[in-house]
C-alpha cells in the first residue's frame, strides 16, 4: 500500500511542474467519490434515456413502414394469388421456399425438395441451399411451425412482420453507432429522424420486401456498431471478446443472407487495409477483423455446400494477400516520410498483384464463371472496352445499375441531411489528411494509434474508420445507383455524428478564434435540436397525409393468368418466359421454369438467352427446338417486352439479343457496320398472325391484354 501511495506522489509532483494548481487538484480527489457518484447517476440516466428512444424510434419506424405497405397494397384485404404477386421478380421466387417449406409434409422432406429441387430448372436437379441465399426462409418456416401462431397469424405476415421487424433493429443500430461517435444520444435520434424523413433514398422494404438486402443491411448495421465500439482505445478484456463476438455473429447473418456480401466485406477490407497502412487503426484489431471476414465466408461456405463463388471470392483473396504481404514486408512503418512513403506504394502494389494471383489460380483450380457477369459488367461500366455481351449490356441498361441521378440529391438537401454531410466530411477528411501526414512522418517517435501531441489535431480509429467507410460506399453508389442504400443510411450515421460531436465544433471554433468549452456544448446540442424541429415542422404533415392515403392492389391480367395455369394445365406442366414474370409462375402455381432472376449461374445464363430467343429474330423452327431443348410445355409471351418502350433504343430486350445476335436493331438511329439484317422477321410479333409455318409448332391457349400462352407441339 505504501509503494502505490508513493507512486501517487512522485506522478502528483510530475503533474505540479506542468500544471501549477496542485491544491485544486486535491481538492477535486477530496470530492471525488461524490462527483463519481453523481457522474455515475447520470451515465446510468442517460443510457437509461437514450436506450429507450433508440427502442421507441426503431419500432415506430417499423410500424410507420408495415402500415405504408399495408396502406398501399390493401394487403390484408385482397386475395392469396394478388398477395403473391405483389412480391414482384426475385421477391417472389425467394418467397416461393417459404410457401415450399411450409407445404412440405414434414421438415425433412421440405429440406430434401430444397437440396434436391427439380422445379426451379427444368431437366435439371439442382442443390437450392448452395445455389441461393435462402436459409433465412428456411428458419422462418421452421419458426413459424414450430410456434404456436398457426391460429392467430397467417404464415406470409409472419413473413413481413419478420422484415418489417428486422427494419427495427437497423434504425436502432444506425442509432447505436452514431451515439457511440458522438458521446451523446441526440445524435442518434437525429440520424433515425433522417432515416424516415428520406425514405425513399433510404430504404425500399415496403414494396420489396423479401429482397435480399432487406435481410442482410440490419445486420451490416449491427455490424458497423459493433466494430465502431471495438476500435475504442482501453477497451476491458472482457467487452472486447463479446465486442468480438458480436461482429462476428453479425458479419456471418449477413454474409449469409446475401449473395453480395463478398463485395460489400471488399469494401470493409479496403477501409481497414488503408487504416492500417496510415497508423490510423492498431494492426492487431485490423487482424481480427480480417480473420473474422474469412471465417464468416468459409462457414457460409460450408452452410452452402461449398458454394465456389464464396471460395473464389475478391475478398479471401484480398485477405490472404495482406496477411502474405505483412510477413514479406516486416519494416512496414518505420523510417522516414519519402521512404515510408515509397514502402506503402510497394506494399499496395504487392497485395493488389497477390490478390489477382491468388483469385485467378483458385479460379482456374474450381472453374470458377459464376461471377464472371459482373467483371464483364464492370468492364463495360468504366469504359474499359464496348461489349456486346447480353448478360453485361442486360446490366448496363438497367437504371438501378446506372450512375446515381442528380435529382437523389435534391431531395437529400431538402431535409438539410446533404449539406450536413458535406460540412461534417470535408472537416474529418482535412483532420485525416493531417493526422495520416503526420503519422507517416513521425514514424521514428512511434506513439499508440489515436493519440498525438497536445495541440495537434486528432482522430479516433472509430471515427477514421467511419470516415473511410462512407468515402468508400460513396463511390459505390454513385457509380451503381442500387447500392445508395448502403451509403444513406450510412450518411445519416455520419452527418449527426459530426454535429452532435464535440471534437468537430472545437476544431472549427478553434480555427475561427471563438473557442470556448460552453461555446461547444451550445452548438453540438441547439443545432442538432433545430434540425429535428425543422424535420418535424416541414415533415410530420406530409407523413401524416401518407399514412391516410389508402389504394388497392390492381393487376387482373396477371392475376387472370395465374388462376388459368392453375386451372387449365398439369402440375408437371414446364413454362418459358422472362425471368421476372417466370418467379411469380413458381409462386403462384408450382410450375416447373425453364430460368429464373437469380442470375448468379453461368449455365443459367446461357439459359435464359436462348430463351429470350422468344423476342428475337428467329425461325419458328429455331426457337421451337431451343424450348424443347429445356422440355418447354407452354411459352409466356409479354406484350410490354416485345412492343417495350420503357427504355432507349438500343436498351431494349430486342435490341440487346439483336446486337448479340448480329443481326440490326428496329427503328430509325444508326448500327454498327458489320450488324446484318436478319432473316427472319421477330418472333414475338409473327407469331400472333397465326401463319403457319408458327401453328405448326405452337398453339394460343390463353390470351389477355398483357399475356399471351402458346403450347409448344412435341411432334417436332
Amino acid at each position: 500500500m505504501m509503494s502505490i501511495r508513493q507512486r501517487r506522489e512522485i506522478r502528483a509532483t510530475e503533474v505540479s511542474e506542468d500544471f501549477p494548481a496542485q491544491e485544486e487538484n486535491v481538492k477535486l480527489e477530496n470530492k471525488l467519490p461524490s462527483g463519481c457518484t453523481s457522474r455515475r447517476l447520470w451515465k446510468i440516466l442517460s443510457l437509461t434515456i437514450g436506450g429507450t428512444i433508440a427502442l421507441c424510434i426503431g419500432l415506430l419506424t417499423s410500424v410507420y413502414l408495415a402500415t405504408l405497405h399495408e396502406n398501399d397494397l390493401w394487403f390484408s384485404n385482397i386475395k392469396e394469388v394478388e398477395r403473391e404477386i405483389s412480391f414482384r421478380t426475385e421477391c417472389g421466387l425467394y418467397y416461393s421456399y417459404y410457401k415450399q417449406m411450409l407445404q412440405a409434409p414434414t421438415l425433412m422432406q421440405g429440406f430434401h425438395g430444397l437440396i434436391y429441387d427439380n422445379k426451379t430448372e427444368s431437366m435439371k436437379t439442382i442443390n437450392l441451399l448452395q445455389r441461393m441465399n435462402i436459409y433465412q426462409e428456411v428458419f422462418l418456416s421452421i419458426l413459424y411451425r414450430v410456434l404456436p401462431i398457426q391460429k392467430y397469424l397467417e404464415p406470409v405476415y409472419f413473413y413481413i412482420y419478420t422484415l418489417f421487424g428486422l427494419q427495427a433493429i437497423y434504425v436502432t443500430a444506425l442509432y447505436i453507432t452514431s451515439w457511440l461517435l458522438s458521446g451523446t444520444w441526440l445524435s442518434g435520434l437525429l440520424a433515425a429522424f433522417w432515416y424516415v424523413t428520406n425514405r425513399i433514398d433510404t430504404t425500399r422494404v415496403e414494396f420489396t420486401i423479401p429482397l435480399r438486402e432487406n435481410w442482410a443491411l440490419p445486420f451490416f448495421a449491427i455490424q458497423i456498431a459493433a466494430i465502431t465500439y471495438f476500435l475504442r482505445p482501453n477497451l476491458q478484456p472482457l467487452s472486447e471478446r463479446l465486442t468480438l463476438l458480436a461482429i462476428f455473429i453479425s458479419t456471418f447473418l449477413f454474409s449469409l443472407t446475401w449473395q453480395f456480401n463478398q463485395f460489400m466485406m471488399l469494401m470493409q477490407a479496403l477501409v481497414l487495409f488503408t487504416l492500417d497502412s496510415l497508423d490510423m487503426l492498431p494492426a492487431v484489431k485490423a487482424t481480427w477483423l480480417y480473420g473474422i471476414q474469412i471465417t464468416s465466408l468459409l462457414l457460409v461456405c460450408i452452410l452452402q455446400f461449398f458454394n465456389s463463388m464464396i471460395l473464389g471470392s475478391l475478398l479471401i483473396s484480398f485477405n490472404l494477400s495482406v496477411f502474405i504481404a505483412r510477413k514479406l514486408q516486416k519494416n512496414l512503418k518505420t523510417g522516414s516520410f519519402l521512404n515510408r512513403l515509397g514502402k506503402l506504394l510497394l506494399h499496395l502494389f504487392m497485395v493488389l498483384c497477390l490478390t489477382l494471383f491468388l483469385n485467378n489460380i483458385i479460379k482456374k483450380i474450381l472453374n470458377l464463371k459464376s461471377d464472371e457477369h459482373i467483371f464483364k459488367f464492370l468492364k463495360a461500366k468504366f469504359g474499359l472496352g464496348a461489349t456486346r455481351d447480353f448478360d453485361a449490356n442486360l446490366y448496363l441498361c438497367e437504371e438501378a445499375f446506372g450512375l446515381l441521378p442528380f435529382n437523389t440529391f435534391g431531395r437529400l438537401s431538402d431535409t438539410l441531411l446533404f449539406y450536413a454531410y458535406i460540412f461534417v466530411l470535408s472537416i474529418t477528411v482535412i483532420v485525416a489528411f493531417v493526422v495520416a501526414f503526420h503519422n507517416l512522418s513521425d514514424s521514428t517517435n512511434q506513439q499508440s494509434v489515436g493519440k498525438m501531441e497536445k495541440g495537434t489535431v486528432d482522430l479516433k480509429p472509430e471515427t477514421a474508420y467511419n470516415l473511410i467507410h462512407t468515402i468508400l460506399f460513396g463511390f459505390l453508389a454513385l457509380s451503381t445507383m442500387r447500392m445508395k442504400y448502403l451509403w444513406t443510411s450510412h450518411m445519416c450515421v455520419f452527418a449527426s455524428f459530426g454535429l452532435c460531436s464535440p471534437e468537430i465544433w472545437e476544431l472549427l471554433l478553434k480555427s475561427v478564434h471563438l473557442y470556448n468549452p460552453k461555446r461547444i456544448c451550445i452548438m453540438r446540442y441547439s443545432v442538432p435540436i433545430l434540425i429535428l424541429l425543422y424535420l418535424c415542422y416541414k415533415f410530420w404533415p406530409g407523413m401524416m397525409d401518407e399514412l391516410s392515403e389508402l389504394r388497392e392492389f390492381y393487376d387482373p391480367d396477371t392475376v387472370e393468368l395465374m388462376n388459368w395455369i392453375n386451372s387449365n394445365t398439369p402440375r408437371k406442366a414446364v413454362f418459358a418466359g422472362s425471368m421476372q414474370l417466370l418467379a411469380g409462375v413458381k409462386l403462384c402455381t408450382g410450375r416447373t421454369l425453364t430460368n429464373h432472376p437469380h442470375y448468379e449461374d453461368s449455365s443459367l445464363r446461357e439459359r435464359t438467352r436462348a430463351v429470350y430467343q422468344i423476342y428475337a429474330k428467329r425461325a419458328p423452327e429455331e426457337v421451337h427446338a431451343l424450348l424443347r431443348s429445356f422440355g418447354t410445355d407452354y411459352v409466356i409471351l409479354e406484350d410490354s417486352i416485345c412492343y417495350e418502350r420503357r427504355h432507349r433504343r438500343g436498351c431494349r430486350l430486342r435490341d440487346l439479343l439483336d446486337i448479340a445476335n448480329g443481326h440490326m436493331m428496329d427503328g430509325p438511329g444508326e448500327n454498327d457496320p458489320d450488324l446484318k439484317p436478319a432473316d427472319h422477321p421477330r418472333f414475338c410479333e409473327e407469331i400472333k398472325r397465326n401463319l403457319p409455318p408458327y401453328v405448326a409448332y405452337f398453339t394460343r391457349v390463353f390470351q389477355n391484354k398483357t399475356f399471351h400462352v402458346y403450347k409448344l407441339s412435341r411432334n417436332k
